[in-house]
């Protein structure tokens, strides 16, 4: 049996993934922020490799996109300089270690999917500190570190797009979305389920694409969010990403390829819109 340390226990993907593991009955510790602060590098080397754990999936995070313009250095503490420390911790442990990522580390001009190798340039403090972070495990796990990114997360824990439309169709009787920047929509559910069949295959150490298949809008993904709520898609209005200004830029483009998945044996993750129909998240919100 495969010994699983989970850090950042409270966050959207740590619930999903606590749930596969303990359906699974693997042996989880979960660990979150009043348990381990990535930010006390310290108590990160100490407290690892006496867990003595087979695979560590590092779910803390600073996910503030917006803040971390102002407050960059906060977030490249965790980010980046705690995600290292906890790579040097895993390297002590002899544990594999999966560093979930993100689609911000490109910048977004792309016209074709991103692949695992493609160029990065964030454009905005969030993605440059998500960078150290892989960077920090690909230098010193290179035989045991595994980055997956992922993208327009959502999921049954924490706020999400998914929640924000579903309030914002209670509220108002037309609602305006982004329609000129693309990505692909994924569940936290899929992306779990995905990272515990990492963890337990042989696959080569790298980075790795885990979003769902297909691609859409935000004004797309928010008009399937109300069909499938039995509201009328009709009510939801296309407009260009500089009606809704923010401290951060966003990459206009976030679709990524999975040509590593293949390589590895592992399955893709299946089309975005039959995720959202079977997800709980309508459910809940």
């Amino acid at each position: 049996m495969t010994r699983w340390l989970v850090t950042g226990a409270s966050g959207m993907l740590a619930a999903e993934l606590l749930r596969r593991l303990s359906a699974d009955g693997e042996d989880v510790v979960a660990l979150g922020r009043a348990d381990l602060d990535l930010r006390d590098t310290r108590a990160v080397r100490r407290l690892v490799p006496d867990l003595r754990p087979d695979v560590v999936v590092n779910c803390a995070a600073w996910t503030a996109v917006d803040d971390a313009e102002t407050r960059e250095a906060e977030a490249l503490a965790v980010n980046g300089h705690g995600v290292r420390a906890l790579a040097e911790a895993c390297r002590a442990a002899g544990a594999r270690l999966v560093q979930p990522s993100t689609d911000y580390v490109f910048d977004g001009t792309a016209r074709a999917p991103y692949p695992e190798d493609a160029p990065t340039g964030p454009v905005n403090a969030y993605g440059r500190t998500k960078l150290a972070g892989e960077r920090a495990v690909l230098e010193t796990l290179p035989g045991a570190g595994y980055v997956v990114r992922t993208a327009w997360l959502y999921g049954a824990a924490g706020r999400d797009f998914v929640r924000a439309i579903l309030a914002a169709e209670r509220a108002r009787p037309v609602v305006d979305v982004v329609a000129d920047q693309f990505g692909q929509p994924t569940w936290a559910g899929d992306l779990a389920a995905w990272i515990a069949a990492l963890g337990r295959a042989d696959a080569p150490p790298g980075v790795y694409h885990a979003t769902a298949s297909g691609r859409t809008s935000w004004y797309g993904f928010a008009r399937e969010i109300f069909e499938l709520a039995g509201a009328d898609p009709a009510r939801v209005n296309p407009v260009a990403a500089e009606r809704f200004p923010r401290p951060a830029r966003r990459p206009a483009y976030s679709v990524l390829g999975h040509d590593r998945w293949h390589r590895a044996g592992l399955p893709p993750l299946r089309d975005w819109r039959e995720a959202l129909r079977e997800s709980d998240v309508l459910v809940r919100g």
